[in-house]
Formats: C-alpha cells, structure tokens, sequence
C-alpha cells in the first residue's frame, strides 16, 4: 500500500505541477500580449518606420504562430491598403516629421502594388498641393529592382559604401521536369486547352514552347518599360540605363566599387553606415534623450495603423477579397478557399447592410472548381440588386479572371497581369516507375472506368478521352462567361484567351477591362452606382478573422522582431537569395500540383514577378530538401 500510495502521490505531484506550469504559460502570454499590443495613444513626435522586411501583398497569410515559437517562424508580410493609408495619414500629420524606409531585406511585392505605395511615397514628399511636403529617407544595402522602385520616391536615397546595387529586370529560369519524370517512369496525364496555356510545359517539355516564349517576352518587356518609366519619372536625373545595358563595363570603369559607381551615376545620393543614416534622421525627428548616437524618435507603422483605422461612418460597400491560390475548400496561409469565400460572401449579405460590393482580385488563378464556387455565391449579391464593381489588384490571371467576370464593371492597373483565359488538368500515374522496381498491378474491371484514374496501372484511353472532354467543356464555359460579361463573341474571347497573359494596359484595349484604377476608384464606382455620395460610405472588408489566440501569439512574435537585424547583404548575396527563392517556388508548384485540384485555371508566367519572397510553406519545403543533401 505505501508503494502504492507513493506512486499516487507522485502522480498527483505531477499534475499539480502541469497545472502550475499551464498557468504561468497561459498568464506569461497574456502579459506579453498586453505588453505587445499597439499602444496608439503614445504617439509622439518623431520618424514613421516603414521597415519593409518581408514582401507587400494584397491580403496577409495568418502563418502559423506554433511554428514561430518553434523557431521556424515565417517572412513577415505587409498589406498594401495598410501602407498606403499610413502613409496618405503621415503627410498631414504634425506629429509625423520624416518617413524612413527601411530596405534592407525587402522581398519585393507585384509591379501594381509597388507602384501604388510609390506614389503615396511622393505625395508625402511632395505633399498634397506639389509645393512640398515631407522629407522621405531610404536605406539599403543594396536596393533590389523592387526596392528600388519604391526608394525612387524617396527625397534621400542612401546605401551602405560596402553595399552596391544591381538592376535584374524580370525573366529568369524556369525548371522543366520532364527528364527527371521520364527518368523516375512517371506518367504525367495532361489534359488542356490554350495554345499558350503554358503552366504544364514544365511537365510535358524539357523547354519553353516557342508560344510560350513569344508570350513571355512581351509581358516581361511590357512590365520592364513600366518599371523605367516609374523610375525615370520619380528620379529623372539617375543615369541607371548603363546599368541596364551594360553593366559588367559601369563596374570595371569603378574598378568593381559599384556603390561608387551607383552614387556617381545618381542612382543614390549619400553612401554611409547605418550610423550615419540614424544620425541623418534624427537631425529630422529628434534624438530620445540618454539613447546612443544615431538613434532618433521613432513611430513604428504597425502602431500607427492601429492608431488610425478604416473608417466606419456612412453606408457600407463590402469590399470581398480574392487573394491568392484559389483551392476547393478552406483557405489556408497563402490561398483562397472557395468554401471560405462563398460563406463569407452569404454571411455578409445576410447581415451586413451592404448597398454594394466591390470585389477585389489579386491570384493567380488555380482550382476550376473553386473559381466556380466563388462566382456564384458573387451572382447572390446580383440577386440582391446588388451593384458589383471587380477591382483588379497585382493579378487577376486564369481563375481570378473567371471570377472577374461576376462585375458590372470592371477597374485595374496598367500593371496588372490579367487574362490568362485556359484551363488544364494533370494527372500523375506510376507504372512504369513500380515496374522499375520490380512492383506490377493487376485487377478486375467491370466498366471501362472501374479504378480509374488507375496511380498504379496507368489511365485507359476511354479515361483520357473523358478527361479531355471535361476539360474542353471547362474551357468553353470559361469563354461563354467572359463572352457575356465583356459583350464578345465566344470566337473573340478565343482568340484572345488560348492562355494568353496581358498586362492592364493592353487588356484595356482588349475590351477585358473598363477602367484604370485603384481599390478606392472601385469602392467610389461602387457607391455611385449604389446612388451614393462616395463621402458618405465605407468599405465593410469580408474577411476572416484570425482567432483571438492566433492574434495574441502574433503580437508576441512581431514585437519580439529585433527592428536592428542584420542587413540582407551587397547586391551579390541579394541576388543568391532571389535565386533561392524561385528555387523554392519552384518546389512549392510541384507540391501544388500533386496536391492540388485536378483541373486547374492557373498562369505560370505570373510566378517570379512579384517579388523574392516563396509563399508560405515553400521556404520550409526547400529546407527540407537541402536538409537532405547536407554534408
């Protein structure tokens, strides 16, 4: 008995101290939250910090706050309606005295978005009335093309004397899996339609398709001449077009000091440390008083955003986002669920109020299905009388222009990627792999589908002959619905879709678009047609909200972030590091793929403008591939 009572006691000992140890955690994490959380009232004088260490997008992923804590924390991200608004507050705001931008590990964003942040930069700098506004300051170690359109803008451009930048422009590699398929004796089943439907070459080819190419090269020169454009027009006198021409010369004449040869050239205005741009600023926003030199009075953006939110008087325009892969079912980090959309769409006709909606765009396309999904649950709000305007954000390509095609009216930017108007399906099979090893199959059928779609014996040609059916009459629904919506004949819709991608500009004389314009030219449209002053309304965003321990976790983490990390290095580690993360996009499309719907409306060529940052889950898949080739 005593044995057993020891153990009892043992046990009991044991969970008292679980208990103890669940309290302090649970308590800990209340304080840190508390401690965490915005204080918007202690804004004082002093710099807003833009410290851009992650990518600008349209929606944020919720991440995964377990997976921070466990050290594997994801890239930061940052909303593009938040900085603008921040931003268009800032100059006007007294208390506001310069704006820092902070490049140094900025994983860029989409040409749309980018330009859009750019020009509320010059509207500080210039302020609202063009007689001059407010001192904006940029620093970098080496400016990414990205990042360098946004520093454009910038009243100061500064770069460290050790740091050196290097323009890339769009294009690149593209991995092509064909050979290792064929290597491994993996069948890949392609089923489309669109000649320039190009998102599963890299599964059939071992090389872009001449059509494809041809497709590729005149977005990348589109997107190319908008970025020197943009450039040009916010620094006239920078030289940077020996830079894009020739630069392996530029540099040799520097005798390889680039960040010489970039201040030469006017691309930059001062080289100096981190020191001597702290020192700059605070001669603008002060110094804290006891603090070391170099430091000056700073107000960090995710305080000043929650210190001036959206605005909530007037009518209600639901403002619904479409952002990222579009998936059947629930979103996840990184994607847009067409269960989740649906629902959030039904829930906020049913209670909102709303006088409109405004559907705002920024995906690559991806499920059929989904897309589908989504675009009825829109026609609800038809239904309603409803006015529904599509806002095009950074892409509306595949999928995301099958959902466009709900709107009365349609608005984008002239670097938006749209159309992209095909479809495909991809289906995997191993029979030739098993027999490389010695495995077979075998069976009994009673129809000619019976098992099928067979991973292990291969597809029948009664299969195949379904699937490409299915996929045809995918297709000829996806032009029936641009044809009705864009007032075309489906043999126009054809002609210009076959996968084909464009930018803005271009599906504006096309007839895809309506209007140029931003989110905010959407929402007005939207009230206008509602028979609403645009003044006297207020977006309503439908969007999922993270749940209340998701949310005190995240302010955990990002108040945790040290503000003072460690640069992303010269131009040389900045460009490895690009190339790194198309290796991992790379990987995260072969798991989508494998993964993933079926049948997919989805845009290759979208991949690899938007910035350096994988998408989430990528970076992780890439370690977890090089973890295996470790010494």
């Amino acid at each position: 008995m005593k044995l057993v009572r020891g153990a009892w006691r043992i046990l009991v000992g044991i969970k008292d101290a679980l208990v103890l140890v669940a309290m302090l955690l649970f308590f800990g994490l209340l304080f840190g939250a508390l401690a965490a959380k915005p204080n918007t009232g202690a804004i004082k004088d002093g710099a807003l910090v833009l410290k851009l260490d992650g990518p600008i997008v349209e929606q944020p992923s919720p991440g995964d706050p377990f997976a921070a804590l466990g050290g594997g924390g994801s890239t930061p991200e940052y909303r593009l309606r938040d900085v603008v608004r921040a931003l268009d507050k800032a100059a006007k705001d007294d208390r506001v005295k310069t704006v820092v931008l902070d490049l140094d590990s900025f994983a860029g964003g989409y040409p749309a978005a980018l330009t859009e942040v750019g020009d509320a930069l010059r509207r500080v700098r210039d302020g609202s009335d063009g007689k001059g506004g407010k001192p904006v300051l940029a620093y970098a170690t080496a400016y990414t093309d990205g990042g360098y359109r946004l520093a454009a803008n910038a009243s100061e451009i500064w770069m460290s004397p050790m740091g050196g930048t290097l323009f890339m422009g769009p294009g690149g590699s593209q991995l092509y899996y064909k050979g290792l398929i064929d290597k491994l004796g993996v069948n890949a089943h392609v089923y489309r339609v669109g000649k320039y439907k190009s998102f599963v070459e890299p599964y059939t080819r071992t090389e872009a398709s001449p059509e494809a190419k041809e497709e590729v090269v005149k977005l990348y020169q589109v997107l190319f001449q908008q970025w020197q454009e943009v450039v040009t027009k916010a620094r006239p006198k920078a030289k940077f077009q020996p830079f894009l021409a020739t630069p392996g010369a530029v540099i040799t004449a520097a005798q390889g000091n680039i960040a010489e040869a970039n201040l030469k050239a006017g691309i930059v205005d001062k080289l100096g440390t981190r020191l001597d741009f702290g020192k700059r600023v605070a001669q603008l926003a002060g110094t804290p008083s006891g603090k070391a030199p170099g430091t000056f009075n700073t107000i960090k953006l995710a305080t000043y955003v929650a210190a001036n939110p959206l605005p909530t008087a007037g009518a209600k325009i639901g403002v619904l986002t479409i952002a990222g892969d579009i998936i059947d079912g629930k979103s996840k980090a990184g994607s847009v669920g067409g269960d989740t959309v649906a629902k959030l769409v039904l829930e906020g006709l049913a209670k909102k109020d709303l006088k409109a909606l405004v559907v705002r765009v920024d995906s690559p396309g991806g499920s059929a299905l989904a897309s589908e999904d989504m675009r009825r649950a829109i026609i609800e709000a038809k239904a309603q009388k409803l006015p529904i305007v599509v806002s095009m954000g950074n892409l509306a390509a595949s999928g995301g222009y099958w959902v466009s095609t709900v709107g009365d009216v349609i608005f984008a930017e002239p670097t938006t990627i749209t159309g992209s108007i095909g479809i495909f399906g991809i289906i995997p099979t191993f029979e030739n792999t098993l027999k490389k090893i010695g495995l077979t199959s075998d069976g009994v059928r009673t129809t000619p589908l019976s098992g099928q779609p067979d991973i292990y014996g291969g597809t029948t040609p009664e299969t195949d002959t379904i699937f490409q059916a299915g996929i045809e009459n995918g297709y000829r629904q996806f032009i029936t619905r641009v044809a009705n919506a864009r007032k075309m004949t489906p043999e126009r819709v054809n002609e210009i879709g076959q996968g084909r991608v464009w930018d803005g500009g271009t599906a504006r004389q096309l007839g895809l678009v309506d209007r140029f314009g931003g989110l905010q030219d959407a929402i007005d449209e939207a009230a206008k047609r509602a028979g609403l002053k645009p003044a006297d309304v207020h977006a309503e965003y439908l969007e999922k909200k993270p749940g209340a321990f998701a949310m005190m976790l995240q302010q955990i983490l990002s108040s945790g972030r040290d503000d003072d990390d460690a640069s992303a290095g010269d131009a040389f580690t900045r460009m490895a590091a690009d190339r790194r993360a198309v290796f991992a996009r790379a990987l995260g499309d072969v798991k989508r793929i494998g993964t993933g719907a079926a049948i997919q409306a989805r845009c290759l060529e979208c991949d690899g403008i938007g910035g350096t940052a994988p998408r989430p889950g990528d970076a992780k898949l890439l370690d977890l591939v090089l973890a295996r080739f470790a010494l």
